[in-house]
């Protein structure tokens, strides 16, 4: 294929350097001679062009970008035909993949992971709203451009949800580093699966590593379908609950524990990106870009000099004059005999946790939706875990082989109406994992669907002896607050929760 440089296809684009190849088809450097500018020139294998399956889809990948305008999708300007040999001819886009920037400096900062994942997360909405999957979201299909922005490309085994598909049920595409397990499985693969996909990516941009590695690719497919996501928290300790639920959520096994669609994601990442740039204190390259395109709500979780640097001076200007001002009242004030000491109490933990939402001893019952009649387990003791003394607590019931169903767990039922910001929790069997819901419908003791949990509030994947777990929707109010376990720690047969506290 070298020696097609120099060229000139179609009589317009001639190719000057080879940037890519794949299997199928290999990408140039190209300069359009009719409008002197570089594009990028994706050509079909001449070896693979005679297979009508393979022409076909090298021509729908054409169809289904040409539809998406976005400035996070890297666009179509033109395809054709030259001897027989079928392009497409893309912007070209100077930079780096993302891959090549984790490869580089390895885990990316904190918020500017997030700030990428939200503009991949816009541009897969956008491909989602006109029902086309990309099926192979991964880093190296990410460009980030000299200004930092990314732009998803390659949608090269991109399908609408209308087509009929061109592989076989059972046939996996895609790169298995970052593939659902259903499609792994070959089953029907939707939005949601791409999602699962920008999870892992999100994953490797906080970690610096994909999170499953095997013999051959087969096997890293088997344990996204079998295995649980390595907890982010643990391999990098500072990454928020918040930010390592959102992970949690976009990779459940099961599509309908994962986020709805692209919307509920973003806005997600949305609140934690403004979350991670306070706790930064700051924020610089791409995560300044996203931080003005955050809506409202996101954005009333930035300190204000964050939004507003142009003010710092002369704020900061007034702020000295009036503490001098105050000084100098103080001093007045203290030679007129009007100031006195004193001093007052303040409880660390109202500082660090907020106001403990106050519950009556008989507020909380064990929940067993899953169980035989959905009888609540050891439900006599669970108003020990609401009793403020942590060497007391409630405990599952033994399983010796596994938890065996989708959860068990213990809920609290709070002032109608309660607004929280986050659970605590205390226990002594450390390691378990966990979701926090919340509902206003009274919980249903034989049917957790129809209960009305709705998304996770929050979710630790392995819980510490003594665990904080920030609330995703802190304006939100709810009358029930549900602590459901999903998995038991490792070598031990039941879980307990010595104490639970919510703060609002």
């Amino acid at each position: 294929m070298s020696t097609l440089l120099g060229t000139t296809l179609s009589g317009r684009y001639r190719l000057e350097k080879r940037i890519g190849a794949g299997g199928m088809s290999t990408v140039y450097l190209a300069l359009d001679e009719t409008l002197q500018r570089h594009v990028a020139i994706k050509m079909l294998n001449r070896e693979v062009a005679s297979d009508s399956d393979q022409l076909e889809r090298f021509r729908r990948e054409a169809r289904a970008v040409a539809q998406l305008s976005h400035p996070h999708v890297v666009g179509v300007i033109d395809a054709g035909e030259d001897e027989q040999r079928p392009y497409i001819v893309f912007e070209y886009v100077e930079g780096e993949t993302l891959k090549d920037r984790i490869r580089r400096l390895g885990r990316l900062p904190i918020p500017e992971a997030v700030a990428y994942a939200i503009e991949i997360a816009r541009a897969l909405g956008t491909a989602h709203a006109r029902h086309i999957v990309h099926r192979d979201v991964k880093p190296q299909n990410v460009m980030i451009d000299d200004e930092g922005t990314a732009k998803v490309t390659d949608f090269g085994i991109a399908r609408t949800l209308e087509e009929d598909g061109l592989t076989a049920d059972g046939r996996v595409l895609g790169t298995t580093d970052y593939v659902s397990p259903e499609q792994a499985l070959g089953h029907h693969v939707t939005g949601q699966s791409d999602l699962y996909s920008l999870g892992v990516v999100l994953y490797e941009m906080l970690t610096g590593e994909v999170p499953f590695k095997g013999e051959n690719q087969v096997a890293v497919a088997m344990k996204h379908v079998r295995e649980e996501m390595p907890d982010v928290s643990t391999k990098r300790p500072e990454v928020s609950a918040a930010l390592a639920s959102i992970v949690d959520t976009a990779t459940s096994k099961q599509p309908e524990d994962r986020y709805a669609d692209d919307q509920e994601l973003i806005a997600d990442l949305e609140d934690v990106l403004a979350i991670e740039t306070a706790r930064a204190g700051g924020a610089s390259g791409e995560v300044t870009s996203v931080l003005r395109t955050l809506p409202a709500r996101a954005r009333r979780r930035l300190p204000f000099l964050i939004m507003h640097r142009g003010l710092v001076v002369p704020l900061a200007a007034a702020l000295l004059a009036v503490v001098i001002g105050v000084g100098i009242w103080l001093v007045l004030r203290s030679h007129r005999g009007g100031v006195t000491s004193g001093g007052g109490s303040h409880h660390p933990s109202a500082h660090k946790h907020g106001q403990p939402v106050s519950l009556c001893s008989s507020c909380v019952a064990a929940y067993n939706p899953f169980g035989k009649g959905g009888v609540g387990q050891n439900n006599n003791t669970a108003a020990l875990a609401i009793d403020g003394d942590p060497t007391t607590g409630w405990q599952t019931e033994h399983y010796y082989s596994g938890l065996g169903k989708p959860g068990v767990g213990l809920y609290v039922q709070a002032a109608p109406g309660t607004t929280a910001t986050r659970l605590h929790l205390d226990t002594n069997t450390p390691g378990f994992a966990v979701k926090v819901y919340g509902t206003n419908t009274v919980p249903n003791p034989t049917s957790f669907a129809t209960s009305n949990w709705g998304k996770p509030l929050g979710s630790v994947s392995s819980v510490s002896s003594s665990q904080s777990i920030p609330l995703h929707r802190p304006d939100a109010r709810y009358s029930y607050y549900l602590v459901w376990i999903t998995r038991l720690p490792a070598n031990q047969q039941s879980a307990s929760i010595n104490e639970l506290t919510l703060y609002n």
